[in-house]
């Protein structure tokens, strides 16, 4: 049903009041309006001083008469920007995380989109700053999860302390002195294949995505194979490499018929569950004739088969970024020395499903 325009306009306050600061276009995903419906929203609400925009974010002004949260006692009020490439998939937890302990300790979290775009993460950068951010949280588009060829030099040219999320840069490079937090994907894949060997499985395989991931997934898979004596089958195509899912079906099928493979680990559970049926029709039973575990828990236990998965604590990489972040900003304003630099692990855990078969646990 559709909103009259004062409803919508009660629920744009009710939801930007909420979360002190949303994209505009994901505001108007959530109402079920179109982006120009939904600005006009927004500047007829900001005229009247009950909302700020932002560089394509709504923000809950600091001075309003519509009822601002109180600040906890002594909290610093500071002004956090966050840039990460996409508002779906894990970075909508990572999101809300760091936006609850911003919140928690009297701030606001600005967000903003690159859209995987290398060049828009220091445009992004410099909009928030201009606006006030007085440090970033940053998940930049780095391809493969480290920067190369100079990506990181925008990121060292502001006087802002910044904070990656989900990223990391390699021992050498400038942006190695950065704080960061993440979480440690190839010890999640170790898990995996741990669980595979526990259930008796001594021939497996990965098929993976290209991305800001497979470089951690594929080492952890790796060292626990080695570890554990297990057979690997190997030259597996990366997920969607030519365009569609056939080579990974074609590779699978091949795996267990030909080759003995009884196992397979894939990143992501949004292409495990694309898999699954495609490899039932080509005669490959789930989890009969290959056990499956997916990688990042969006969406796998909603497959048909329900996945067993690799859940990522995504909503805690953004707390503790967030937390660590509002620290430094803390010791700046205080005048005291920094604390040391933080690389920050997170351990992913198992979530067991019916599809590498035995006894699923109650979710």
């Amino acid at each position: 049903m559709r909103l009259h325009v004062d409803q919508r306009h009660e629920r744009v306050l009710e939801l930007v009041r909420e979360r002190r600061s949303i994209r505009v276009a994901e505001l108007a995903a959530e109402l079920g309006v179109s982006a120009v419906t939904l600005r006009r929203d927004v500047e007829a609400l900001a005229a009247q001083g009950r909302v700020q925009r932002l560089h394509g974010a709504v923000v809950w002004p600091e001075d309003s008469a519509a009822e601002p949260r109180e600040r906890p006692a002594g909290a610093g009020g500071a002004v956090i920007g966050m840039i990460v490439p996409t508002t779906n998939y894990i970075f909508a937890d990572i999101v809300r995380g760091a936006r609850e302990a911003v919140a928690a300790q009297g701030g606001r979290l600005v967000l903003g989109v690159s859209g995987y775009v290398d060049a828009e993460d220091s445009v992004q950068a410099e909009h928030l700053i201009a606006g006030g951010a007085q440090g970033l949280l940053v998940a930049p588009s780095w391809f493969g999860g480290v920067p190369e060829d100079g990506q990181e030099k925008w990121l060292l040219a502001h006087d802002v302390p910044a904070v990656l999320v989900e990223r990391s840069a390699p021992p050498g490079n400038p942006a190695a002195v950065l704080d960061r937090v993440r979480t440690d994907r190839a010890h999640g894949a170790a898990v995996a294949v741990g669980h595979f060997a526990s259930l008796g499985h001594r021939k497996i395989t990965a098929v993976l995505q290209e991305g800001p991931h497979a470089d951690q997934i594929s080492a952890g898979f790796r060292a626990a194979v080695g570890a554990l004596g297990l057979d690997v089958d190997i030259d597996a195509p990366s997920v969607r490499e030519h365009g569609d899912y056939e080579a990974s079906v074609d590779h699978l099928v091949d795996a267990v018929h030909k080759r003995g493979v009884t196992a397979a680990l894939v990143h992501s559970d949004e292409d495990a569950i694309v898999l699954v049926p495609r490899l039932q029709a080509a005669g490959v039973r789930v989890p009969d004739d290959l056990a499956l575990i997916a990688y990042d828990d969006e969406v796998a236990g909603l497959s048909d088969v329900p996945l067993t998965a690799i859940a990522p604590p995504k909503r805690s990489v953004g707390e503790l970024a967030a937390k660590l972040l509002l620290q430094r900003l803390a010791e700046r304003r205080e005048g005291r020395q920094p604390g040391p630099g933080q690389h920050v692990d997170l351990l992913p855990v198992l979530r067991i499903r019916t599809s590498c078969g035995g006894e699923a646990i109650a979710e």
